[in-house]
């Protein structure tokens, strides 16, 4: 008999918020190797959230090059790397492309301001830029942080002869090409999503010169792996590095969520709900985003500033549970807080989160949002309080859920991002949404869906739809009827907050600037 023939591997990496995976997939989905790393963010003022290029470029080939050995233990040889990066990053360059400062992140909102002023003076051409990049107006995109540079940093700015984001930094060191993804240029503000092209009126507002930035390439586009890279990641010279997409878009893809009326919920540091389109689609209310994943495929959705960090701000803060003393009782802190929420009833005796710690991207765009426990009483423990940021978080799913609906009728919600370890967050979410929500046999997303590409690109698999035969429901969350007319009451009177506390909002945000 013959010998079975091997599948051939891509090595998916997926550079996250705060921490980068590499993990090397066959075409069914199954891993053959996988390794993490992570990197600081530094916050040295308020509202700013910056990152260091070359600690994310570290931490980018160490992965890589642990995959590639574990690869090489096996016997097995990658075919190529394919990327997902994080949206919205913005780095100064110099002529040689090297970074002249941090790298600002999605969530760095110093530009607010400048944000708030455009919306206030010029509302017609906010909205003129969202329908033609898909974009609302918001700190987050990089339009708004160019604004921020040329006004606070203008001898920075002179400096720059290109702008960068952290995808095309990294194809960069690994093939020596300055270029960018469709995905990633259309989730700057300053691409146009219909023209396919950057957007000429849009770069003369800001004054920038189309030449200061990457030429834009499909996401399945390959370049060759340089000889000084591959020796510092142990791959072979000449390998292909498909430039990818972004995390948020790719994430569709590795959890399978890729047919019409299939929606990706994921919470991470963040959290985001997504569909697929055929087109750019925007919102006649401005509440979601519309980012290309390929060429003919849209990702219609809004992200949310604030998910597991607010939980992870409470096991600090609040829970005081420091990793000394978990390890010391042998327990994870985030088993420990889910099971002290487990005992509080759904709504948490009437205890409201608005988890807008960070301010608020979808629905609202608004970064002078901050965080409010509202219906605090005597009764009320830790362990409200640990339930109603789960449940505060879900509640603002919902509502970036409700804006998606119309879009299309929804077939089924699939799960993805940390909170899938946690069932008691899962069924949450559920019964926020009155849906099943799917936990999919690969909740890993935007690694595979980066695979995916690769695979794609080498003529492997014939599209991103060859993924719905590939991952497959693990398990089926149902909501719960009583529960769901409960969280339907409280999250009603969670937005009538937001709505109601607009003038407090800014007052407080303005306050805490001077401080």
């Amino acid at each position: 008999m013959g010998s079975v023939k091997e599948q051939s591997i891509w090595i998916g990496v997926d550079v996250g918020t705060t921490g980068v995976r590499a993990i090397a997939y066959e075409a069914s989905g199954v891993s053959r190797a996988a390794a993490e790393a992570f990197y600081p963010l530094r916050t040295p003022h308020p509202d700013w959230a910056e990152e260091r290029p070359s600690e994310i470029l570290a931490a980018t080939e160490q992965v890589v090059r642990e995959a590639a050995d574990a690869l090489r233990h096996q016997g097995r040889i990658p075919s190529g790397i394919a990327l997902s990066t994080v949206m919205h990053s913005l780095i100064p360059l110099d002529a040689e492309k090297k970074p002249l400062s941090d790298m600002q992140t999605w969530a760095d909102s110093r530009s607010a301001g400048i944000v708030r002023a455009l919306k206030e003076t010029e509302p017609a051409l906010c909205r003129s830029f969202y329908e033609r990049t898909g974009c609302p107006m918001h700190a987050c995109y990089p339009l708004a942080k160019i604004l921020w540079l040329k006004e606070n940093r203008p001898e920075l700015f002179a400096r720059t002869k290109f702008i960068g984001s952290i995808k095309d930094h990294l194809f960069h060191a690994f093939t020596g090409e300055f270029l960018i993804d469709r995905s990633t240029a259309s989730t700057t503000a300053l691409y146009n999503a219909r023209a396919l092209a950057w957007d000429a009126e849009i770069l003369k507002f800001i004054g920038t010169a189309e030449e200061m930035l990457p030429p834009v390439v499909s996401t399945t586009e390959a370049r060759a792996l340089t000889a000084a890279a591959a020796e510092r990641m142990h791959l072979t010279a000449g390998l292909p590095v498909v430039i990818g997409a972004t995390d948020g878009v790719l994430v569709n893809v590795g959890i399978g969520a890729v047919a019409a009326g299939q929606l990706s919920a994921t919470i991470g540091t963040s959290g985001a709900m997504r569909m697929l389109v055929g087109e750019p689609r925007t919102d006649e209310k401005m509440r979601t985003w519309c980012y290309n994943l390929v060429d003919g495929l849209w990702v219609a959705g809004g992200a949310i500033n604030n998910g597991g960090m607010i939980l992870r701000w409470m096991r600090d803060k609040i829970c005081h549970f420091s990793e000394a003393q978990m390890a010391a009782l042998d327990v994870d802190a985030y088993d420990l807080m889910t099971m002290k929420a487990a005992k509080v009833a759904a709504g948490a005796d009437g205890l409201i989160l608005l988890p807008f710690f960070t301010g608020e991207r979808a629905p609202y765009w608004n970064s002078d949002l901050r965080g409010l426990f509202f219906g605090l009483s005597l009764n009320h423990s830790r362990s409200h309080m640990i339930r109603a940021v789960m449940e505060g978080i879900c509640y603002g799913m919902h509502s970036v859920f409700d804006a998606l609906r119309e879009f299309g009728a929804v077939r089924d919600i699939r799960a993805s991002g940390s909170f899938t370890k946690s069932p008691l967050w899962m069924q949450i979410l559920a019964d926020v949404l009155g849906e099943p929500l799917v936990l999919p046999s690969n909740s890993e997303g935007a690694a595979y869906g980066a695979a995916v590409l690769g695979f794609i690109s080498a003529g492997e698999m014939k599209g991103i739809a060859d993924t719905a035969d590939l991952v497959h429901a693990k398990k089926v969350y149902m909501p719960d009827e009583e529960n769901h007319k409960t969280y339907a009451h409280l999250a009603d009177i969670s937005g009538r907050l937001y709505h109601n506390l607009q003038k407090e909002f800014a007052e407080i945000a303005a306050y805490q600037a001077d401080c």
